[in-house]
């Protein structure tokens, strides 16, 4: 069997970048669970909960971002600089309006929003505190979610990878200088993380404006070039970005309420749910890379018109992923065993997220096909209502019932609930596997 060359390093060049952005992107948030956790697990539920209203508007984002990306992509393979940066000025335009709703809701229903979450009164108090502050940056941490996503399907990824690192450090330090109060600076807790927060996000997006604008990078141009979009565009944009956008957020709002279950159960539940996706998150990006990198090549193919390439690539990526996550997967049983390095919480709940971690280790080949599938191959192709229809059933008829039926009904370990949860992926897999076959995901959006 010959090696394509090619392929694996079209892949190395464009996966390693995004993969190391989404690390540094996991690790600013890991960052704020891992300073705050030392102050307890309250400070850690309360963080956690905060940030699920974030989590919701992230995942609108990236059916914004997504949406685009594909036309993006495939604009990209026709060298048609003139659309890709419409269709950026559109992404732009409805990051901005999603985004100012939610800064809204987060300023003046900040507890509100984090009682739909938790009982706690100590929990909605602390977790509102953050709330409030954290929303400031949302508005352009959204603008900077659809530029970078339109300079890597350009494949312009170096720029977003550094512009997230630089942001990482920062943040790290006034997070260390805001939460803990060191030198001059008062002791604020949560608000100091969420004011660390803020100064990094526009920093992120200061880097990534200046020098794509510096270096003339083909997505930027002028507001009123990229705003120029008629009515026609924006009408086949939402044809094949919506269903991405309605998956993203009805997926999100799942996700919220697998996190709203294991708060209801306990706040120590909850506090061992959200370590075990702030540790997670570590190996999971190695996916979202490769994920990620699957759409821009995949897009980019179909695109130029080259469908059997396309093809071929999109099935070697459905091999790739599942062996990859037996290995990279392996990782989380190490990493489970320096939890109490970073968490200051007490030997049950510890217990519970190793456990949890363990789960997540058995389902991680079909859960990174998943994602391949879902977000890199059916996404590539425009066939974004299948894609959205098998992420949102999963999640709405699968997890979210199970959950429910673990948590309240059996009364379940939450590590037992969290694999109830989890089972979702094997329907997801068995249609991911039906629909390549089936070659009917492969569309040419821009024609």
């Amino acid at each position: 069997m010959t090696i394509d060359k090619k392929f694996y390093k079209t892949l190395f060049f464009v996966a390693v970048p995004i993969t190391l952005q989404n690390l540094m992107q996991s690790m600013v948030n890991m960052l704020d669970s891992i300073m705050v956790g030392q102050l307890g697990s309250l400070e850690i539920a309360a963080v956690g909960l905060g940030n699920q209203i974030f989590f919701i508007l992230n995942m609108i984002l990236f059916g914004i971002a997504s949406g685009g990306s594909i036309f993006i992509a495939q604009y990209w393979g026709k060298k048609d600089v003139a659309n890709i940066r419409k269709t950026l000025g559109l992404m732009i335009s409805f990051s901005l309006i999603i985004s100012a709703l939610f800064t809204v809701a987060a300023l003046f229903f900040p507890k509100l929003l984090i009682s739909f979450y938790s009982n706690d009164p100590k929990v909605i108090e602390v977790g509102g505190q953050y709330l409030r502050l954290v929303a400031i940056s949302y508005p352009i941490t959204a603008i900077s979610f659809v530029v970078s996503q339109a300079f890597r399907s350009t494949e312009h990824v170096k720029l977003p990878m550094v512009a997230t690192m630089i942001s990482l450090v920062v943040n790290g330090i006034f997070n260390y200088l805001f939460i803990f109060g060191i030198g001059p600076f008062p002791a604020m807790g949560v608000s100091g993380a969420a004011l660390a927060t803020i100064i990094s996000r526009f920093l992120e997006f200061f880097i990534l404006y200046s020098v794509a604008k510096k270096n003339n990078y083909e997505a930027l141009d002028s507001f009123k070039s990229m705003m120029s979009y008629n009515m026609y565009f924006i009408q086949r944009y939402i044809k094949i970005a919506f269903p991405v956008i309605l998956n993203e957020t009805l997926w999100g709002f799942g996700v919220t309420l697998q996190n709203a279950i294991f708060a209801k159960i306990s706040t120590d539940a909850i506090a061992a749910f959200n370590i075990t996706g702030t540790i997670s998150q570590l190996t999971w990006v190695f996916f979202i890379g490769i994920g990620n990198a699957a759409a821009i090549i995949i897009g980019k193919q179909i695109g130029a018109e080259d469908t059997q390439k396309a093809l071929k690539y999109a099935n070697k990526f459905a091999l790739l992923m599942p062996i990859l996550a037996i290995f990279i997967g392996a990782l989380l049983f190490p990493l489970s065993k320096v939890l109490p390095v970073f968490f200051d919480v007490a030997p049950h709940i510890m217990a519970e997220a190793t456990a949890m971690l363990m789960v997540l280790m058995v389902v991680y080949p079909l859960r990174s096909f998943n994602m391949c599938y879902i977000v890199g191959i059916c996404r590539a192709g425009g066939d974004t209502v299948f894609a959205a229809v098998c992420d949102v059933a999963a999640m709405w008829c699968i997890a979210l019932p199970m959950g429910f039926l673990a948590g309240f009904i059996l009364h379940l370990q939450p590590w037992l609930v969290f694999m109830f949860v989890v089972s979702e992926d094997i329907f997801k897999a068995a249609l991911g596997v039906y629909r390549i076959k089936s070659k009917k995901w492969l569309h040419n959006v821009t024609r």
